[in-house]
């Protein structure tokens, strides 16, 4: 058995893997964010760890014979948080998270203290990664920064909860803008630029490989054996492309999640940030992907469900109905700023065009179709960084909703897929990163990190999709005009 821990911005989520590849159970445990000030994301690590505990708790009582089996945890987590841990790895503030926009002017100065930034670790520098947020302390909070001896990502701060080992792996530490992306080791050049240094880093294991082994008190408690190994794990968008079996260059998928992430598999570095297109290190060794990303996506839907007061099932039913796309007004999603393809923290949400015969269901419609619109910019991006797509997979929350699977095909003209259990998405990839572990050097990637069966195949419809298009001429135009207003 296989352990998949998965630290969401909303949950962390626990999945249990067999040694067939089959997902055996799953348990969850809310988180909530906090925004003490305008642009802020935080939330206290000390939450992660008490949601870990209690997702334990509710996976060993649902399947108590099959959790003293685990042999291999695996993590998965947001990524880009910065943990801040002081003397006696005591944590000095509020995690910062990757939707936190209060370093807007540090990324101008890191650019400039950085000049070979974009080469080394492929990204223009953002809001949402690691590096400014430490500026931003450096600047705002000099009396922490001068006690920071370890800087730690989300999941890798669980890691060392488990097994006491401060270690990352590529493809997490690649969305710090501290790390050489091609040659996946620590940039001292990027780390000089920030104030620290190579020793305030975890060590870097690739992901499929072993980290540490789990503590024995905890393995004890949670009635686990004493040799529990614990693999180097992914940011949550690698462990979920390992969880749909999105190995090989070409392969790739939307996660339809708090955010919106649209990712495909290289087989080399290739670093577009013009685009501002994310290059990322893989999973796998000798793997790198592309990635374009929208902050507010399945999370533009849950505030729309909190506003109208109305669940997601009630307001897709009344869709099922009523065709909104003639009468439905437009719909920026940008409730957190945008990173691609606007690259800007101060990008906010709108509904334009509605009168007085707009009803819940068209603005239910235009939220779904605005994300839609979102994920299309992404692609397009992608598509000038010199990356081709015909088909995606569809994993995260929002993918049960076929409604929007559609829409989303016809927008983007691209086929969609869902695959069986695509909702488990990280925890899925992690678990399968903890098996690989545990098979060593000689494991077989493909044989593990297999395609879930297709669940429903989505084509776009070409008249739909003509329909779409001046909507999304508009929603184009309509954040043009409106930017830096």
């Amino acid at each position: 058995m296989y352990l998949g821990i998965d630290l969401g911005t909303s949950e962390v989520k626990l999945l249990l893997l067999d040694g067939e590849g089959h997902i055996v159970g799953t348990a969850g445990s809310a988180l909530t964010l906090s925004s003490p000030e305008p642009l802020w994301s935080e939330q206290n690590p000390a939450d992660w760890w008490r949601a870990t505990g209690d997702a334990v708790s509710k996976l060993r009582a649902a399947h108590p014979a099959e959790f003293a089996a685990v042999r291999a945890i695996g993590l998965s987590g947001q990524m880009h948080g910065a943990v801040l841990l002081g003397e006696a790895d005591s944590v000095l503030r509020p995690a910062i998270l990757w939707n936190d926009g209060r370093s807007h002017a540090e990324c101008a100065e890191l650019t400039a203290a950085a000049p070979r930034l974009h080469d080394i670790a492929g990204n223009l520098a953002m809001p949402g990664f690691t590096a400014p947020k430490l500026l931003w302390v450096k600047k705002h909070e000099p009396e922490v920064f001068e006690r920071v001896e370890s800087v730690l990502l989300p999941k890798d701060w669980l890691r060392l909860q488990l097994c006491g080992d401060k270690v990352s792996d590529p493809s997490d530490a690649a969305g710090t803008l501290w790390l050489d992306a091609a040659r996946r080791d620590w940039s001292d050049e990027l780390l000089a630029a920030c104030g620290l240094t190579r020793a305030q880093m975890p060590r870097l294991v690739e992901a499929n490989q072993p980290s540490g082994i789990l503590k024995p008190e905890l393995a004890k408690a949670w009635g686990l054996g004493p040799e529990v190994v614990i693999a180097g794990g992914a940011g949550d968008n690698a462990a979920s492309a390992i969880g749909i079996g999105a190995t090989q260059p070409g392969d790739g998928f939307i996660s339809l999640g708090t955010s919106g992430v649209l990712f495909v598999v290289n087989d080399r570095y290739r670093p577009n940030p013009a685009s501002a297109v994310h290059a990322f290190c893989h999973a796998l060794p000798q793997r790198w992907h592309q990635m374009s990303v929208m902050l507010s996506a399945a999370s533009c839907f849950k505030w729309f469900c909190n506003l109208v007061g109305a669940d997601e099932v009630t307001l897709l039913a009344e869709l099922s109905a009523n065709d909104s796309a003639v009468n439905a007004p437009l719909f920026l999603p940008y409730l957190a700023g945008e990173r691609t393809p606007h690259n800007d923290p101060f990008a906010s949400g709108v509904f334009h065009g509605l009168k007085a015969q707009t009803t819940r269901a068209d603005c239910t419609y235009a939220v779904l179709e605005g994300v839609a619109f979102g994920l299309a910019d992404g692609l397009d991006a992608l598509r000038a960084a010199g990356t081709e797509v015909h088909q995606l997979s569809l994993v995260g929350g929002g993918s049960r909703s076929h409604f929007w699977a559609q829409l989303i095909a016809d927008a983007l003209k691209v086929d969609i897929v869902l695959h069986t259990g695509s909702e488990a998405g990280g925890a899925l990839g992690a678990a399968r990163l903890g098996w690989l572990a545990c098979l060593g050097p000689g494991g077989d990637v493909e044989a593990v990190c297999t395609r879930p069966p297709v669940a429903a195949l989505f084509s776009p419809d070409p008249q739909r999709h003509a329909r779409l298009a001046p909507r999304l001429a508009r929603f184009r135009d309509l954040y043009q005009r409106l930017r830096g207003a």
